[in-house]
């Protein structure tokens, strides 16, 4: 069980330049005080088949967290030109931001880049060389999350005589509860009208 969840990441930036930062909002819920900090780290990957070449584009460390939902801001600066090979740039390339507790990577969450030029010229007739001041980025807003166990050393706290969230749910009406004329129709039309 993960003492932690994601619930979100929006990028509050994009499409952007290529050389802009990433600027994000990460939102995610944890069930048990965490004394030690998070770490987030935001991983530039530009040729799949070759590790050596991945960028830490930042890394920030979230913490002490209290129980409930939590977010901050993250800023990572845009990946250095130099050290990504040519026929990589343009295209697709992978975004990873992972989270970990104690050293421990708990989730991964990838996103897929697209770069290009921002004008139709520049796209049908490749410049030589690359012109990065031209360049724009895109982020795919589907992810894929991966998550791993790790060692929390922590227990969600539970209450005594109470199951967990009961003090906070709201009471469910039962079936005979509802008011049957402001129901909606199977067509979504609404009833009562």
């Amino acid at each position: 069980m993960s003492i932690v969840t994601i619930r979100n990441v929006e990028f509050l930036n994009n499409p952007a330049r290529f050389s802009d930062p990433y600027h994000f909002r990460v939102t995610f819920e944890c069930i048990a005080p965490l004394p030690e900090d998070l770490e987030w780290r935001l991983i530039y990957v530009s040729s799949p088949g070759n590790e050596e070449l991945d960028q830490e584009l930042d890394d920030c460390l979230v913490g002490p967290v209290p129980v409930g939902v939590n977010a901050f801001d993250f800023e990572g600066s845009a990946p250095n030109p130099s050290k990504i090979p040519p026929e990589d740039v343009l295209g697709v390339a992978a975004l990873i931001l992972t989270g970990s507790y104690k050293d421990q990577e708990f989730v991964r969450v990838g996103y897929y880049q697209n770069t290009e030029y921002d004008n139709e010229e520049m796209k049908e007739a490749l410049p030589e060389p690359i012109r990065f001041d031209r360049l724009v980025r895109d982020i795919n807003s589907k992810p894929r999350v991966t998550r791993f166990q790790i060692k929390w050393d922590i227990t969600p706290q539970q209450r005594t005589g109470q199951a967990i969230g009961a003090a906070t749910s709201a009471a469910v009406p039962s079936a005979n509860d509802l008011d049957m004329e402001d129901e909606p129709s199977a067509n979504g039309e609404d009833k009562s009208s």
